[in-house]
């Protein structure tokens, strides 16, 4: 395969998402859900990787995809029944080496279709929009049975004539499938028990290390995107993963351990709480005062003054 260096081509709206996959344009200008079969694929091979950034919300129920989907610098091979959600703004590159056959869903929404409504403000919410594609939603037969279920239902609904429930239907049916996404990824979460357990004893690994080490007193507190970079996740997946094992996110993971250090070096030295802030990597003593307090409900020194 050649080396792709395209800049990736944007796609701004559904009607041109339409146009490229060579299928008739969608009945509404806001709102789609694409048999995939319909794809016509029977085009020259190509030799590099074609790279693309979306305007709109996309979900994809896949099956029997051959093709190499890459996210960063990772390449992940699809199996049946994935499901992939993925926000605006996202780059996705697809090695389209061989004509495939394709079978599947794809929905499509750009966000001013339900802008007046709750959604818009409850969909951030929804980690797995900025999952990558290898952490896609491996389903079982009977939960990808409800999730075609669900888009043929918006499938029919947006095919027929528009009229004033039109859009309210559709808006309820996409908040039913993304709650339904939810449960299925905590799910995965729980069943996934072998790939969930290396991620979060190589999180605890890597968090000890660093603050143990010393890592703070050059580099600062460390962040979530630093440890999602090195367990080679995305920041949202790693965070909602360790919520759903073990009830605190992520930051939460990384705060705790924070006031656990600084209250063993309350305890075994006479270092001042400004000078355990700045070897914590906290940028200002009065943060970690207020963190400690919250997670406390008293002071370092108050702390310090209770082992006497």
């Amino acid at each position: 395969m050649k080396k792709n260096n395209r800049i990736p081509e944007k796609v701004s709206t559904i009607s041109a998402l339409h146009a490229s996959l060579g299928i008739k344009g969608p009945k509404h200008p806001l709102i789609s859900i694409i048999n995939l079969e319909e794809i016509v694929t029977d085009s020259p091979t190509v030799e590099e990787s074609l790279s693309f950034s979306y305007n709109f919300y996309i979900i994809g129920l896949k099956k029997n995809y051959e093709a190499k989907v890459r996210y960063g610098q990772n390449y992940y091979d699809f199996d049946a029944g994935v499901l992939s959600c993925i926000g605006p703004g996202q780059i996705i590159s697809v090695d389209n080496s061989a004509p495939q056959k394709l079978e599947g869903y794809l929905l499509v929404v750009h966000s001013d279709f339900f802008a007046q409504y709750p959604l818009a403000k409850r969909i951030k919410e929804y980690g797995f929009f900025s999952y990558a594609t290898n952490e896609a939603l491996h389903m079982s037969d009977a939960e990808e049975l409800t999730i075609i279920s669900m888009l043929k239902n918006m499938q029919n609904e947006s095919s027929t004539p528009i009229d004033h429930f039109t859009q309210d239907l559709l808006v309820s049916n996409l908040e039913l499938l993304l709650n339904y996404c939810n449960r299925f990824y905590n799910r995965q979460f729980i069943t996934r028990k072998h790939v969930t357990t290396d991620i979060i004893s190589s999180f605890e690994t890597l968090l000890n290390s660093y603050v143990d080490n010393g890592e703070s007193i050059l580099n600062g507190l460390p962040t979530v995107h630093y440890f999602a970079e090195q367990l080679n996740t995305t920041p949202n997946y790693l965070s909602d993963l360790l919520r759903a094992s073990t009830g605190r996110s992520a930051s939460h993971h990384i705060q705790d351990k924070a006031i656990e250090k600084a209250k063993e070096l309350l305890g075994s030295t006479e270092l001042t709480v400004a000078e355990i802030a700045y070897q914590l990597g906290f940028e200002f003593p009065q943060s970690l005062n207020k963190l400690f307090k919250k997670k406390t409900s008293i002071t370092p020194l108050d702390y310090r003054q209770s082992l006497n």
